[in-house]
């Protein structure tokens, strides 16, 4: 799977996304992520792992903690193609909203 695919499909999931949310604020332990969410830790593990490989977060080691910490890199590829496909929309609902004119007299 390409870069672009890995991130939208981790960006899929709302439990994912709220993650993330929360990792845009600082960095955060496995424990410490999964107290808003009604699932086990070893489920938050599993969505930071797919983050991990999409390449949204890092992890790091501190003695018996593993904080993870947000990477906005992969958002820029993400956000790149969002701005060239609007791009094409508004061009094309521009030559549709002139096509639907009547001609000038």
């Amino acid at each position: 799977m390409d870069a672009l695919s890995t991130t939208f499909s981790a960006l899929a999931d709302p439990t994912r996304r709220s993650i993330l949310a929360r990792l845009a604020r600082g960095e955060a332990t496995v424990n410490a992520l999964a107290v808003p969410f009604d699932m086990s830790v070893q489920a938050i593990s599993r969505h930071l792992k797919v983050l991990e490989a999409a390449g949204l977060i890092t992890r790091s080691r501190d003695a018996q903690f593993r904080p993870s910490r947000f990477e906005a890199a992969p958002l820029e590829g993400a956000l790149a193609w969002i701005e060239q496909t609007r791009n094409v929309w508004e061009g094309r609902s521009e030559q549709l909203e002139q096509a639907q004119r009547p001609p000038a007299r």
